[in-house]
């Protein structure tokens, strides 16, 4: 069980929860927290007193009373009206991080949510009871509001989700997990719901989580490829790192010097060469800015993991309701825009890697296209045709989607982050270069078995073996594809990260 207290949420429990189904619950602290902030929200609906949500209309309408009598079928009407999403759904994980990133953020007692509310989220949780969220619709400003709606409409019984398995109407899938719907929605609980950037931080901290595991694949394939071209190892040099003062650049050089550590197939200055092409010598120096704009990225989203991001706020103990702008996605926009980069940039290089290896002009004694037979077989001839079309598509996806905006709600809403955008754009951007980082692995696989027989590294040799009980030697024209999907699931297996990683290395 896992206990939300609105503070100590990390990336770890967020994957713990989205994807191995941990249990959650509320602390005590926080549900007294809710509570008190509940009842102010009772007490501001009784004076009349005009609060933004609480007893008037939204964005452009804000300046719309409603009477007091009404605001229980505003907050149910702003939940039907603003579920305009589109496209696909969004996956079981994504929208279990949704759910626990709005409750987290919900108690610390500043929405005035009822805790009954609350709690029905934590239910649906528990009993794998997943809203079905449509991925299109957001423009990441005044929160998530058309996803976070779909996420939200199943609370009091509307709405699609997914139970066992299976898209169905929601009131179908309550009867089944014995859970009941919300009856109605108090003052300012719809818009406590959805005003908020929980699907951004979703969809991009899940990226995000993936991404810094692909960085320590990348980190592997690199050093294998170093074996197979009999890659200078001097460039990796812990004084060489230090010098500069990077710290990515440090921890990326020291990641591979231990992969590659008792290697016989890795050379020194003046051996065969005396330096390596950029791919290579300089991979501690591209690596490590990767690293260190994906750990500047960890930082920025578990703060907002942690963080109120609601309107307008309520500080219960002054009696105070404020209009503000955390919901605001421009953090989080700017963040994952940069995350897409760095991680198209994981990609480009070592999609440089492969080019080298399957190229007679560049590997060191390597045959073209790493083929037995060149000529009659062209090997691994297209496996780089196919990772230089993922690593261009990456080009486009890259550029950020935060420097632009489009006003909305009559213009009230005149910037917004369009941060959803970025966070699913990292995501495409992170399925394609895991793909490309499998074809390096694959490769330098295929590279090493053309060179004499030498000890590997320590860890490159747990690769290597590993991929070999898998996918064999290729030694004439097979149908590729098969061996190219083999290799990519290999790295979303966890079990390739337990046979080389020990718990400590993969750490988030």
């Amino acid at each position: 069980m896992i206990i939300l207290n609105g503070q100590s949420l990390t990336l770890d429990l967020l994957h713990q929860i989205a994807r191995k189904h941990e249990k959650v619950s509320i602390a005590k602290e926080s549900q007294e927290l809710v509570i008190k902030a509940s009842l102010f929200v009772e007490k501001v609906v009784e004076d009349g007193q005009a609060v933004y949500g609480i007893n008037t209309g939204f964005g452009h309408l804000a300046n719309v009373i409603i009477d007091k009598h009404q605001v229980k079928k505003l907050q149910e009407n702003l939940l039907k009206s603003h579920a305009c999403g589109v496209g696909q759904p969004l996956s079981i994980d994504i929208v279990r991080a949704m759910m626990v990133l709005r409750v987290n953020a919900l108690i610390k007692g500043y929405s005035g949510i009822r805790l009954c509310t609350i709690q029905k989220l934590i239910e649906m949780l528990n009993k794998d009871v997943t809203p079905v969220v449509f991925e299109k619709g957001s423009l990441g400003a005044s929160g998530d509001l058309a996803l976070l709606s779909h996420m939200s409409l199943p609370i009091i019984g509307l709405g699609e989700v997914f139970y066992k398995g299976q898209r169905m109407n929601t009131l179908e899938a309550f009867a089944q997990a014995d859970i009941k719907p919300v009856e109605e929605l108090y003052a300012k609980e719809g818009l406590s719901l959805i005003n908020g950037t929980q699907a951004m931080s979703a969809i991009g901290g899940l990226v995000l989580y993936d991404s810094l595991k692909l960085l320590k694949y990348a980190n592997l394939s690199l050093s294998m490829s170093m074996e197979a071209l009999g890659g200078v190892i001097d460039a990796f040099d812990p004084r060489i790192q230090e010098v500069r003062g990077q710290k990515g650049q440090i921890k990326a050089a020291q990641e591979m010097r231990d992969n590659l550590k008792n290697s016989k197939h890795i050379t020194h200055q003046n051996e065969l060469r005396v330096q390596d092409a950029y791919s290579l010598r300089c991979a501690p120096q591209v690596h490590g800015a990767i690293t260190d704009a994906m750990e500047h990225v960890l930082d920025i989203v578990e703060r907002e993991m942690n963080a109120v991001t609601d309107n307008p706020i309520l500080f219960e103990d002054k009696e105070q309701a404020i209009s503000a702008g955390n919901f605001h996605g421009e953090p989080l926009a700017l963040a994952f825009d940069y995350l897409g980069i760095a991680i198209a940039e994981l990609a480009g290089i070592s999609e440089r890697r492969i080019e080298r290896m399957v190229n007679p002009n560049l590997s060191n004694g390597l045959p073209p296209f790493l083929a037995k037979c060149s000529g009659l077989n062209s090997g691994f001839m297209i496996v780089q045709y196919t990772s230089a079309s993922l690593v261009s598509e990456n080009k486009v996806l890259a550029h950020p989607a935060s420097v632009d905006s489009i006003p909305s709600s009559a213009n009230q809403e005149d910037h917004v982050s369009m941060g959803s955008i970025s966070a699913r754009k990292a995501q495409s951007i992170l399925e394609n270069s895991r793909k490309v980082i499998a074809m390096e692995l694959l490769t330098a696989a295929q590279a090493i078995d053309f060179r004499e027989k030498a000890q590997l590294g320590d860890k490159t040799a747990k690769a290597y073996d590993y991929i070999r009980s898998i996918i064999p030697f290729i030694e004439h024209d097979e149908v590729m594809y098969p061996y190219l999907h083999k290799a990519e699931d290999i790295l979303l297996d966890e079990a390739f990260e337990n046979h080389i990683f020990s718990k400590g290395d993969m750490h988030v």
